[in-house]
C-alpha cells in the first residue's frame, strides 16, 4: 500500500531533542508518515550511548535503544554554536511544520530557539516541548528525567509499593512513554488548528505532570482520609483485594481482576475460587462488611491460590468468565502470541546481521498501513542529503563538513 495513506504525510517536523520523551513523540509522528529531521550536535544523542544500560552491543549497527525512539528519521549531525550551523538549522524551522525539542527554557531563549522567538517569524509552527516540571514554579529549571520527575517526584515510587517493603525500580523509558504519547495528542491537535486558522501554538508536556495525571485517580481520592487510600499501604489492606497479585503453587504472580466487588464477589468465590460455601459470606459481603475482615480474607486468599498452578488459575478464571492476567517476565513476553499476532512486536535486522524483536508505538489503524520498521539511521547519516534539499551546493557543504560546523556519516562501533 502507498505511504500516502498516512495521516501525516506532507507534515514536515524538526526534532532538537535527546534521550527518550521527545524523540519517541517525533517517532510516533514519523510513524503516522511525518517527515522527521532529528538535529543532533556532531557528539550525537546521548541515547547511542546507554549500550552498557541495556546489555547490548556499543555502536550503531545494532542500537536498539535508539532505533525505538527515532525510527523512521533522517539523522542531521550540526554545530548550533557555530554560525552555518545555526542558520541551517533557521533554514529546517522555516520550511516546518512542527519543532520539537526538550531543552530547557534558559538554553533555548540562549540560541534564540524559544517559543517566542520562533512565533514571530512562523506564526504557523507548532511547537512541541517537554520538560522535567513544567515552565512555570520553583521548579521549572530543574533537569527532569523519568526516574527523578515522573517517578519520585509525582508520587508513583512514594506510594506504589507493599508498606513492608521498599520503593519499586523504576525503569528507564517507562514516563518517558507516557509523556511522549501525551505531547503527540497535543501537538495534533495544534496542528489541525494551524491547518484550519493559520495559527500554531505551543504545546508543552511535562513529566511530573504526566506522573500526577497516572496517579491522580487516588491522588484526590487520599483527600477523603479513608486508611485504604493512605498509601504505601499493605496489600492486606486494601478494600477490593479481588484487585491484586496472588502466589500460585508453582511460584508464579497471577493478577485477579474484579472491581465490581459486590456485583462480582458471588460469582468469583463460588466459580474461580470454587468455594460455594463462601457466597454471602457476611465477614466479606457485602464489601462494607469486608472492612473490618481484610486480614482474614487476605490470609485465606492467599492459601487458596496457593493450592493449585498457574494453569488452574487461567482455567478458572476463563470459566468464570473475569479478568485476569498472568503476571510475565519479559523473556515470555517476547515469545507471547498474542504480542506477535497484534502487531505489538516486530523483527527487525540490524546492520550487522542481527535480527531483534522492537516494540511498535501503540496505535493502531484500520486503513493506514503498517509502517517499515527500521534500524535509526547512524550518527549525521543523512546530513549531505539535507543540506542538499535546503539548497547548498557540494562545495559549501564539505566546507561546513570540514569546518566542523556539520557531521556527515559517523559509524560508531
Amino acid at each position: 500500500m502507498s505511504e500516502m495513506n498516512r495521516p501525516l504525510e506532507g507534515v514536515k517536523v524538526v526534532e532538537l531533542a535527546t534521550f527518550i520523551a521527545a524523540p519517541c513523540c517525533a517517532r510516533y509522528l514519523a510513524d503516522l508518515g511525518a517527515s522527521v529531521i532529528k538535529v543532533e550536535r556532531p557528539k550525537g544523542d546521548d541515547l547511542r550511548f546507554t549500550a552498557v544500560n541495556e546489555g547490548r552491543p556499543f555502536g550503531d549497527k545494532e542500537d536498539t535503544s535508539f532505533t525505538l525512539e527515532n525510527a523512521g528519521k533522517r539523522c542531521v549531525t550540526l554545530d548550533l554554536k557555530a554560525k552555518a550551523g545555526r542558520e541551517v538549522m533557521e533554514k529546517l524551522i522555516a520550511d516546518a511544520d512542527v519543532f520539537v525539542t526538550n531543552w530547557r527554557q534558559p538554553a533555548l531563549e540562549r540560541a534564540a530557539l524559544d517559543y517566542e522567538s520562533l512565533k514571530k517569524k512562523y506564526p504557523r509552527l507548532v511547537y512541541g516541548i517537554v520538560s522535567g516540571y513544567g515552565e512555570k514554579g520553583p521548579d521549572k529549571d530543574l533537569p527532569g528525567f523519568d526516574f527523578t520527575a515522573y517517578f519520585a517526584h509525582s508520587g508513583v515510587m512514594g506510594t506504589l509499593y507493599d508498606k513492608n517493603s521498599e520503593p519499586m525500580m523504576p525503569l528507564a523509558g517507562f514516563g518517558d512513554h507516557q509523556v511522549a504519547m501525551n505531547l503527540a495528542s497535543g501537538i495534533l491537535a495544534a496542528l489541525y488548528r494551524a491547518e484550519k486558522t493559520g495559527r500554531g501554538d505551543k504545546v508543552t508536556v511535562s513529566l511530573y505532570h504526566s506522573g500526577v495525571w497516572d496517579v491522580s485517580l487516588y491522588l484526590i481520592a487520599s483527600q477523603y482520609g479513608d486508611p485504604s487510600t493512605q498509601y504505601p499501604i499493605r496489600k492486606a489492606e486494601l478494600t477490593n483485594p479481588l484487585n491484586s497479585a496472588r502466589r500460585t503453587s508453582d511460584g508464579r504472580w497471577f493478577m485477579f481482576s474484579v472491581p465490581a466487588y459486590d456485583k462480582l464477589f458471588n460469582k468469583f468465590v463460588a466459580e474461580a475460587l470454587d468455594r460455594p460455601d463462601l457466597v454471602n459470606d457476611p465477614r466479606f459481603y457485602p464489601q462494607t462488611n469486608l472492612v473490618n475482615h481484610l486480614e482474614e480474607w487476605d490470609q485465606l486468599f492467599n492459601e487458596e491460590v496457593a493450592k493449585h498452578d498457574v494453569e488452574y488459575w487461567i482455567a478458572q478464571m476463563k470459566k468464570a468468565d473475569l479478568p485476569f492476567a498472568v503476571c510475565q517476565t519479559w523473556d515470555e513476553i517476547l515469545k507471547d502470541e498474542q504480542a506477535w499476532a497484534s502487531d505489538i512486536l516486530s523483527e527487525v535486522t540490524f546492520p550487522n546481521g542481527e535480527k531483534r524483536s522492537m516494540v511498535r508505538t501503540p496505535v493502531m489503524f484500520e486503513e493506514t498501513p503498517l509502517p517499515e520498521y527500521k534500524p535509526a539511521h547512524f550518527l549525521g547519516q543523512d546530513t549531505r542529503e539535507v543540506l542538499k534539499e535546503l539548497g547548498y551546493s557540494a562545495e559549501q557543504i564539505e566546507a561546513m563538513i570540514a569546518a566542523g560546523e556539520a557531521t556527515d556519516v559517523t559509524r560508531i562501533g
